[in-house]
């Protein structure tokens, strides 16, 4: 491709005509001399479609890919249906924008649909927008939701995912809302310490569940302790171990927000991912981004709309609690279409596998030596004290073959396993470590 401008030379300097310039360098003319490229771009010459391939391919020669992954931390390694990619790759859902005009874009807008009816039964929610750009964004406009004249300070678990933990700090940082870090005891939240502050002018509490440390919180006892100080809970969760545990809409969170990754995206080096967001009827009128609605056309036949969207994201900005305008519309379809494949059933054979798999594990560590940090109840995601240095295990495993645990610590690891870590794959790991450490 010569030019990514579609007019010609002659089309352009037409156009400069008509408003009484002459050329190019008269458009310029406010641009000091010395800050004017004279020589144009040092660019090297274009190659041809075989060398670009040849060249990308040389490129990504220079990546690791393990075969062998027992790491999570938020980006989990999961099987993805083929039907998964063969309806999603359509020319017609290539998209990552929410159409506007729904009455051509009825099969986009019903894809949409389809994504909130399933977030909705998979947190237990009563309403669930059409997606925003992962799960950290998502726990941070969360947080938005919940402020109001009375109530502005912001308050997160430590036992949250760090990463989760800055953006939230970040979006504080530029509404000036105050933030505060409630400590964690045993690696899940500290409710003392929740119970002995002032909490009158919380907004609300973020937890993550499983959290950080891959343990399960008390949803229950946190959202009675969080509600009787008048604040608002905000629950941020994996959806596979939501085909097991209590949602966020069963234990009374007042918003169920979580990365969506898990639900048939690839871990694509950090993205593009999927924050979903979820919450209680009382809360709908403040979800961020836009609602798909079902309804019925002049006809009565089945229609589709954008039911819901804030317009002071549009015109108001300066007065907008969020200022997100767009979703992250094809990896929601991808979300909808993973979760119409496995159904019910086999999103719970997913999540119980898992579970399986990371005791399994855990087993065979502790017969090698290892100890678990908490003792807490997990999912799929656990830390252990290693018998050696953590980042000279996690060295030598790579050279292997293996992607260990997180290394968090000189001689902390975090685990991960799903449905992908087989038993003799976890045997051919243990083995490894055992030669490792002797």
């Amino acid at each position: 491709m010569g030019s990514y401008i579609p007019s010609t030379r002659e089309e352009r300097l037409s156009m400069l005509e008509s408003i009484g310039i002459h050329s190019f360098d008269e458009l310029y003319a406010d641009i000091p001399e010395k800050l004017r490229f004279k020589d144009g771009l040092s660019l090297p010459s274009g190659l041809s479609e075989l060398e670009v391939s040849r060249k990308m391919e040389e490129i990504a020669e220079k990546n690791t890919q393990f075969t062998h992954i027992f790491r999570g931390a938020g980006s989990y390694h999961h099987y993805i249906p083929a039907i998964v990619k063969q309806v999603t790759s359509k020319e017609e859902f290539i998209t990552a924008y929410t159409p506007y005009q729904a009455e051509i874009s009825q099969g986009l807008l019903q894809s949409i649909f389809e994504y909130q009816t399933m977030i909705c039964e998979l947190t237990g929610m009563d309403v669930s927008n059409a997606s925003v750009y992962d799960g950290a964004t998502a726990a941070a406009e969360a947080a938005a939701m919940c402020r109001d004249r009375k109530r502005g300070t912001i308050c997160v678990s430590a036992s949250v995912d760090p990463k989760i933990l800055s953006v939230i700090r970040t979006y504080c940082f530029g509404s000036g809302a105050p933030l505060v870090v409630l400590p964690e005891k045993e690696g899940l939240t500290d409710l003392e310490s929740w119970n002995s502050m002032d909490t009158s002018s919380i907004a609300c509490l973020i937890i993550q569940t499983p959290n950080y440390y891959g343990l399960v919180e008390d949803g229950a006892a946190i959202t009675d302790a969080v509600h009787a100080s008048g604040a608002k809970l905000i629950a941020s969760c994996n959806p596979i171990a939501l085909g097991l545990l209590e949602t966020p809409g069963e234990f009374g969170a007042d918003i169920a927000v979580g990365e969506g990754q898990p639900l048939g995206l690839p871990m694509g080096f950090g993205g593009p991912y999927l924050g979903f967001m979820a919450s209680t009827k009382d809360m709908m009128r403040k979800l961020p981004g836009r609602i798909v609605g079902q309804t019925t056309d002049v006809d009565g036949k089945r229609a589709y709309v954008l039911t819901l969207q804030a317009r002071e994201q549009h015109i108001r900005r300066e007065k907008a609690s969020s200022n997100i305008c767009s979703n992250e519309a094809l990896c929601a379809m991808t979300a909808a279409v993973y979760l119409s494949a496995m159904g019910s059933a086999g999103l719970e054979k997913v999540a119980s596998s898992c579970m399986a798999n990371a005791r399994y594990l855990l087993e065979g560590l502790t017969a090698l030596g290892f100890t678990r940090k908490y003792t807490g109840e997990f999912f799929h995601e656990f830390v252990t004290i290693c018998p050696c240095d953590a980042a000279v295990l996690s060295e030598k495993l790579a050279a292997h073959g293996y992607l260990s645990g997180l290394v968090t610590g000189q001689k902390e690891m975090l685990w991960c396993t799903t449905e992908m870590n087989t038993r003799s794959e976890i045997d051919g790991l243990l083995a490894v470590i055992k030669e490792v450490l002797a």
